[in-house]
């Protein structure tokens, strides 16, 4: 049976579905356990059960099994189908009133400095080292910032003795909220990525200028258990994983990709695993 336009508005007319709804779509391209929706969201299971059935029941997210955990992610063709028609229909696709997507290359001013912010929870570790590698990496193409939801006293020192053995300056790294980054006179970011699932799965500011952002998820080092060895072992692969991730995103040609294939380019690097 065919879901009609108003099925799938109805599924998002209730506000804890709709926070639901965001959740996976901040999550996009990834999954998430139906375990790990409900902790983020404060939802009894049973209830988490409920609203993710309406969803699915209205052709906006897709069920999947890992084990024997269900696994949710946004169905976006079908989100752009409904936005289609919404737009479409109502406003014969006129461009002054319909949502475009900017033509042409990303980076239009290949002389121009861009910003990029890191995001996790404490702000001590994985987007600290995040900040350095990129600031490195992208030395005259972009500028790197950091920041958390509910940022920690500072780095983590463990952290920043692995960047000095690395020969990065870790002078002026700090944790710090991602409040400094919406006040008027913050920096203007370009793109950004949390590298925590905690932080991907809580709402992130209106950010001034709609920059891309992706998420670049990874396990937290600090919570790695085992002998001394095996943590130092933990903290040295996050570093590993990062420092892939963003040569390859540094590398990217972004006065050619537009603004769509961009995209599918930072979401891709969000999984590399090696």
């Amino acid at each position: 049976m065919e879901i009609e336009i108003h099925d799938k508005l109805g599924a998002l007319a209730h506000p804890k579905r709709l926070d639901l709804f965001r959740l996976l779509m901040r999550r996009y391209p990834g999954s998430v356990a139906a375990g790990q929706i409900a902790d983020a969201l404060g939802l009894k299971p049973n209830t988490t059960s409920t609203y993710l059935n309406a969803l699915k029941s209205a052709g906006l997210i897709e069920q999947s099994r890992s084990g024997t955990s269900l696994q949710y992610t946004a169905n976006l063709p079908a989100v752009r189908g409904l936005f289609d028609s919404l737009l479409g229909e109502c406003c014969q696709n006129r461009p002054d009133l319909c949502l475009q997507t900017p033509k042409g290359p990303f980076l239009k001013n290949p002389d121009r400095v861009m910003n990029a912010l890191f995001i996790c929870t404490g702000n001590s570790a994985r987007s600290i080292m995040a900040e350095a590698i990129l600031n490195d990496a992208g030395t005259g193409l972009f500028r790197a910032y950091s920041a958390g939801n509910a940022p920690t006293d500072g780095p983590n020192p463990t952290v920043l003795e692995l960047l000095q053995k690395k020969d990065f300056d870790v002078s002026k790294l700090r944790s710090k909220s991602v409040e400094e980054f919406t006040v008027e006179d913050a920096p203007r970011m370009d793109f950004v990525f949390t590298v925590c699932d905690h932080a991907a799965n809580e709402a992130c500011p209106a950010w001034p200028g709609q920059p891309m952002s992706a998420h670049w998820g990874l396990p937290d080092p600090v919570k790695a258990e085992g002998t001394e060895a095996q943590k130092q072992l933990a903290f040295q692969q996050t570093y590993g994983l990062l420092r892939n991730r963003i040569t390859a995103f540094a590398s990217l040609p972004f006065e050619t990709l537009d603004r769509i294939s961009l995209q599918h380019k930072v979401d891709d690097i969000g999984r590399m695993s090696d």
